[in-house]
């Protein structure tokens, strides 16, 4: 329809004014909600064309239109805006084709598909994954299946952060104070037991550098001087040159954490189709940069570390190489990007990384294009904001995290507790339970976090994301369960929709509004993909659901006399609830049947 109107506007330009009008002067977009109609073109950069006031230009348009094609049922002009009213017929045509399509975003597929990496999680295996870890791998899997639904070749990679001084703090704390202790023999995930020893690290760490502080030694000596950190120094060019105990202690500890984090990624249905490791990336990073100095693009400084200048890109020097050699982030970041581009000849890559690393992506685009890098345009820093609890921010190395698996417990437990008290699940089985336990609860986790712009800092509650009557993912789930259970009591009562039917329904102002919210929905998931934005798809999901229920409630379904209209309400609620599932299969969110 949008198409048609268009078109004719050209002509009635012609028509009306004589002269060809440019395609990106007619500005089309949807009526706001607040004015009658459903496009509204907007007229001021036609009045070239037309020599008259806004106003005039809008009705004469709109009268052309009106006379030329009969879906339009009727038009006003506000100001310097034409609201064009589309009549229910029209509508009934469209949901009539919308319920028997199989593929509902075949509307958002792009014309020129691209090779694309999405690289989130990002672990340190210093540590078990905690509530920031799980804004990021709720967004980065979801930007897949968003990206994937529009056409494109999408792989997920994930970068574990395996080695660097952060990781020989856990294993010298490990060394000194477990006396032995590992998953098994304390009956804690690996990824938690190496945690505590992060924790305990820092703790020793501290006491040391405040006795040197007290001893009269100023803050920084202090920290730099004390014994832990420089045993962690040492630990860390131990591994770097290969020493045997080092390495077979970092692949003893990795290997505890690798288990837990499998169980906390299966937990939370995320995956990946490829993992890189720090350790062995960054020594492709390495030969990148010994290169980039012999090509006298990178400097030496007189202590034999290797730098970059980039104060020409308005940023600053930046350490690639350390004087004892050994390596930085960057330098990992470096080889990692030419790994994957050697992999997959990417277009993209989407780096989902908190924006507290915004400097430092920056400082990576800018370095492989000096380096001669002509794809390095493509690396995309997909910046999210911080997530926080209504206590404050989270801090790893004082233990002041909120862990993953304890969350998604936490979150199944209050879903427990809330279904108990409305007495919603008193006729299922304990198995059944335990299963819809476990979809309202991460549903909620997840729907919470992701309906929330992703480049907003955000505070998770989660007494308030389990509510099932507000803008929560319990709610819309419940809304699909009633939809499921609305066919149900069909079956039973021998009452099947027939789409052959629809056409002879006459549907009132609520079903045609439903109906154009449906229409809605391709163009939704084509914009979250180009925009990178999963919480458009959230909120559209709760709007749907919020009409829905108030159609619901308003009006019958199944007792509805009119066989015709009760045909047509039955089938809207089933392409409903179509889209409910697909959109929130888009954001990894799971639909129980029956809640």
């Amino acid at each position: 329809m949008e198409i048609v109107i268009r078109n004719k506007i050209r002509e009635a330009i012609r028509v009306l004014y004589n002269n060809e009008v440019p395609e990106d002067l007619i500005q089309i977009q949807e009526t706001r909600k607040e004015f009658r109609g459903d496009f509204t073109l907007v007229v001021f950069p036609l009045l070239r064309y037309s020599k008259n006031t806004p106003e005039n230009t809008g009705t004469s348009i709109g009268n052309f239109l009106k006379d030329q094609l009969p879906d339009i049922s009727g038009f006003n002009v506000i100001k310097g805006f034409l609201n064009i009213e589309i009549a229910d017929r029209w509508w009934v045509e469209y949901f009539a084709d919308l319920s028997c399509r199989t593929d509902l975003l075949e509307k958002c597929r792009v014309s020129k598909p691209e090779t694309i990496l999405v690289e989130y999680s990002s672990p340190n295996t210093n540590k078990p994954l905690h509530l920031g870890h799980i804004r990021n791998n709720l967004l980065g899997f979801s930007l897949y299946r968003i990206l994937s639904s529009c056409g494109h070749r999408v792989i997920k990679t994930n970068i574990v952060n395996d080695r660097g001084i952060h990781i020989c703090k856990s294993m010298l704390a490990w060394l000194k104070y477990s006396g032995g202790e590992t998953p098994e023999s304390s009956g804690m995930k690996g990824d938690h037991l190496v945690g505590k020893y992060y924790v305990m690290f820092d703790q020793e760490y501290r006491k040391q550098a405040e006795e040197l502080i007290a001893g009269g030694m100023n803050e920084t000596e202090a920290r730099n001087s004390a014994p832990l950190m420089a045993e962690a120094r040492e630990m860390l060019v131990k591994w770097e040159n290969g020493d045997r105990e080092v390495v077979d202690l970092w692949k003893m500890m990795n290997s505890w954490v690798y288990k837990g984090f499998d169980e906390t990624y299966k937990l939370l249905g995320v995956d990946f189709d490829r993992i890189y490791y720090e350790s062995e990336t960054y020594l492709t990073g390495k030969e990148i940069v010994l290169d980039g100095l012999r090509r006298n693009v990178l400097y030496q400084h007189d202590d034999s570390s290797i730098w970059v200048d980039l104060s020409g890109q308005g940023l600053d020097h930046k350490l690639l190489l350390r004087s004892d050699g050994t390596a930085v982030y960057m330098t990992q970041d470096l080889g990692t990007a030419v790994a994957r581009q050697n992999d997959f000849r990417f277009d993209k890559t989407l780096y989902v990384v908190g924006n507290e690393q915004n400097y430092h992506f920056q400082v990576l685009r800018a370095l492989m294009k000096k380096m001669g890098y002509s794809w390095a345009d493509g690396l995309i820093h997909f910046s999210y904001g911080m997530v926080e609890l209504p206590e404050g921010r989270m801090k790893s190395r004082e233990g002041t995290v909120v862990d993953a698996d304890d969350l998604i417990l936490e979150m199944k437990e209050t879903a427990r507790s809330v279904s108990d008290e409305l007495g919603k699940l008193s006729e299922f089985s304990g198995e059944e339970k335990e299963e819809i336990f476990m979809k309202i609860g991460l549903g909620a986790l997840k729907y919470y976090i992701l309906k929330v712009d992703p480049h907003k800092n955000m505070t998770f509650n989660p007494a308030e994301s389990i509510d099932f009557n507000g803008n929560t993912g319990p709610f819309i789930q419940y809304t699909y369960a009633r939809i499921k259970s609305v066919f149900r009591k069909a079956e039973q009562s021998g009452v099947f929709p027939d789409t052959g039917e629809i056409r002879s329904a006459k549907p009132g102002p609520k079903e045609i509004e439903l109906v154009k919210l449906l229409r809605k929905y391709p163009d939704l998931v084509a914009e979250a993909a180009e925009t990178y934005t999963p919480a458009l798809i959230a909120n559209y999901c709760y709007d749907l659901s919020r009409e829905f229920n108030q159609f619901y409630h308003d009006f019958s379904i199944l007792g509805e006399e009119n066989a015709s209209l009760r045909n047509f309400r039955l089938l809207l609620s089933g392409v409903i609830s179509r889209v409910l599932f697909s959109g929130m299969w888009l954001l990894g969110i799971d639909m129980p049947e029956r809640m």
